[in-house]
């Protein structure tokens, strides 16, 4: 990837380049014949003090202008999940050009809806994309407030293990639009109010070396014995594949760790953080499974846990240049088009979608791209009985609230990184005026957080909300932020409510997760929580839509079959 904005170092000399009107204020301090580095946290870039050597360690204090310190785009493409990932993306506009496109509707303009629509056109087919809401995006929609601020439905952070989502960043053209962020996963220490631990990756170490010596090396979370009964209790993840991942879906987090002989402090120190930031469940609701996975990518990848925060709302930075590509090749994308009624044939096949506005809505073929709890709400009764929609009763979207604050100061006990809280109520959170190019103001840290779990929050009233995201953010700035506010003041904040977000990934879940071709002829479905190998995650959602749009493809022949026997029985 081009960078927007360099800084290099060599010998005596400091280079810097800039070639964006998006470009902030970095200044070089210099204090006792110290030379601190161009950041956000007095000369500490993620706990690494980069130094310029002077022959009389003085250099003048003097404006620079660079977009960010971001990293450059880790080396990805030559990954056998991202080559894998790529093939899937290659079938699509080298399928063989349809006689007839279909047009297929599509419910719900989320990541899994917009795959969807995105790959139908890739083949030549004419997606209908319908979207209840007048914003795009679904579990990534964003909003901008009078004063101009956007806020979002959750903290998004995009992986090196996410191959999908990366090939559509890169079919897009819009890889510059993901700042990187150093190979590093940062808590803070309940027990060492404002400190916090981290584990770093190296980079000149393949996987999963690098991340075992992430483990190795941080002696603040966990103690040696720990680590070591922690690792032999991995030996069978490790030796045992995929088969022994799936395996684990009936128990929990905590039984599993407890059946392994692993310490309850593991649990308490690390995998409460990472359930809440997988799910928004505790480790004794989450299935172990979902853990497994997402160490699976973390370690087999070099780059598989390294973070990217897009530059800007992703409605706009994301979503529009998908729509603007589906519409590029003659699909469409409505916004305000919510949908009543499933509207069926005699036969139990769909006749059309009706929406709220009376107006109905046919097609070739049609996709519920919506969450799985809106599906339920609108299936029709006729279906209801049918296993592969029976199956869909265990899976209950989770809960989850995102607090945005505005603070009238910039916040020193913080980094251009995620961060993960650890704290009873939050999970992780981010100065986003520090991490995202859009977001980002010189004077004043806005903190974007995830309220989690948010099972007994969800009706609570946004000041209730504040009143303890305050509570918790003392404890986390003890020297910044206080409880009631007369340290760092309030300038103004927004909550975000999801009552069904994601799908609640309990144990036994697996079995009930339906394939993307439904029983019903023509009628298809996309979301993270149909089956794929990502769960519940934008990577999940995008590759649910490719898989999705892989069905309708190979059903062509059917489908043209069908529309044509439709079209002459409604002359008849």
């Amino acid at each position: 990837m081009s960078l927007l904005g360099n800084v290099s170092a060599t010998g005596n000399s400091v280079v810097m380049t800039s070639s964006s009107s998006l470009s902030r204020d970095y200044y070089f301090n210099t204090t006792s014949g110290r030379t601190d580095v161009l950041s956000f946290r007095h000369g500490d870039i993620m706990g690494h003090r980069l130094q310029f050597r002077s022959r009389t360690n003085k250099i003048n204090v003097c404006p620079f202008k660079v977009v960010c310190v971001d990293y450059p785009r880790p080396e990805l493409d030559n990954t056998s999940n991202f080559l894998e990932a790529a093939y899937l993306s290659s079938t699509f506009p080298t399928a063989p050009r349809p006689a007839k496109p279909l047009n297929v509707v599509i419910a719900g303009a989320g990541l899994a809806g917009l795959s969807t629509a995105k790959y139908l056109a890739d083949a030549g087919h004419k997606p209908i994309l319908l979207e209840a809401r007048d914003v795009l995006g679904g579990k990534v929609a964003a909003w901008k407030d009078q004063d101009g601020d956007w806020y979002e439905t959750g903290l998004h952070i995009f992986f090196g293990a996410y191959p999908n989502v990366q090939n559509l960043f890169g079919e897009l053209g819009i890889n510059d639009r993901l700042q990187w962020k150093e190979h590093s996963m940062i808590f803070a220490m309940p027990n060492k109010p404002g400190e916090f631990s981290r584990f770093d990756f190296p980079d000149v170490l393949p996987a999963p070396l690098n991340g075992i010596w992430a483990i190795l090396r941080n002696n603040e979370m966990l103690t040696w014995p720990e680590k070591v009964k922690f690792a032999i209790g991995l030996l069978p993840a490790m030796l045992g594949g995929q088969a022994y991942v799936e395996a684990q879906d009936g128990l929990s987090v905590q039984d599993w760790m407890r059946k392994q002989g692993i310490p309850d402090r593991v649990t308490t120190e690390v995998f409460i953080a990472m359930s809440k930031a997988l799910n928004f469940i505790n480790p004794d609701e989450l299935s172990m499974q979902c853990i497994l996975i997402a160490l699976n990518r973390f370690l087999q990848e070099k780059h598989g846990s390294k973070m990217a925060f897009l530059d800007g709302s992703p409605p706009e930075r994301l979503c529009k240049p998908i729509v603007d590509h589906i519409e590029s090749l003659g699909g469409q994308v409505r916004l305000n088009s919510r949908i009543q009624k499933i509207e069926l044939n005699k036969d139990g096949t769909v006749k059309n979608f009706l929406l709220t506005d009376g107006n109905t809505i046919k097609g070739d073929a049609y996709v519920f791209a919506t969450p799985v709890d809106i599906l339920k709400l609108l299936l029709p009764e006729d279906w209801k009985p049918v296993p592969y929609f029976k199956k869909l009763d265990k899976l209950v979207g989770v809960p989850v609230i995102n607090v945005h604050i505005w603070f009238d100061r910039k916040l020193k006990n913080t980094y251009d990184h995620l961060l993960f809280s650890r704290s009873p109520l939050l999970s992780v959170y981010a100065d986003m005026s520090v991490t995202c190019k859009e977001y980002y103001d010189p004077n004043r840290s806005m903190l974007e957080l995830v309220f989690a779990p948010a099972e007994e929050w969800i009706a609570r009233s946004d000041s209730d909300i504040i009143d303890a995201t305050m509570s918790e953010l003392s404890k986390l700035f003890p020297d910044e932020i206080a409880a009631d506010g007369s340290k760092a003041k309030i300038l103004k904040y927004h909550v975000v409510k999801t009552p069904r977000s994601v799908y609640k990934t309990v144990p036994d879940c697996e079995p009930c997760r339906p394939l993307q071709r439904s029983p019903i002829e023509g009628f298809y479905l996309a979301g993270d929580y149909t089956k794929q190998k990502y769960l519940a995650s934008m990577e999940g959602a995008v590759l649910s839509g490719k898989f999705c749009a892989r069905a309708i493809v190979q059903d062509y022949e059917l489908l043209a079959a069908r529309g044509e026997v439709m079209a002459e029985a409604s002359l008849v």
